[in-house]
């Protein structure tokens, strides 16, 4: 138990630290996120931006997988923090992470599939890129 509050601590020391260091080029500025709150945000904010999506038989998919995509990073990160390993913590980091990537990817056609929302698209894929970077700098910091 006391080793498990030690790396929540150690992972909440190092978020801080990676979120000053993103938040330089982000719409965030200067302002210190828990990564569960900032993964909750941007979920909370998929969201929004996915109603705005008019509904036809093209965007319907693409409106679940970018649900489902950007909903699950920070579910995953969630598991992460109650993790009951070192490795089952990085797998779900790992996990957080391909999430954000896959959710790029679905900004991006959704970017192309309804120019008029490419500006907020852009906006949410800038996030999500950032939190794939500070996913990537986590794992790169369990392995060592």
């Amino acid at each position: 138990m006391e080793n498990r509050n030690k790396q929540r601590l150690a992972l909440k020391t190092q978020t801080t630290m990676i979120n000053d260091q993103s938040n330089s080029n982000s719409q965030y500025p200067k302002q210190k996120y828990d990564l569960e709150d900032r993964t909750t945000k941007f979920a909370k904010e998929i969201i929004n931006f996915s109603v705005k999506i008019p509904k036809n038989p093209i965007t319907s998919p693409l409106i679940n997988q970018l649900v489902r995509s950007g909903t699950s990073i920070g579910a995953n990160y969630c598991e992460a923090d109650e993790a009951s390993s070192k490795k089952d913590f990085a797998n779900k980091i790992c996990i957080s992470k391909k999430e954000a990537k896959e959710t790029r990817y679905w900004l991006k056609i959704v970017s192309h599939t309804v120019p008029e929302l490419s500006s907020e698209s852009d906006r949410l894929w800038r996030e999500a890129q950032e939190l794939n970077l500070i996913f990537a700098t986590i794992i790169r910091n369990c392995k060592s």
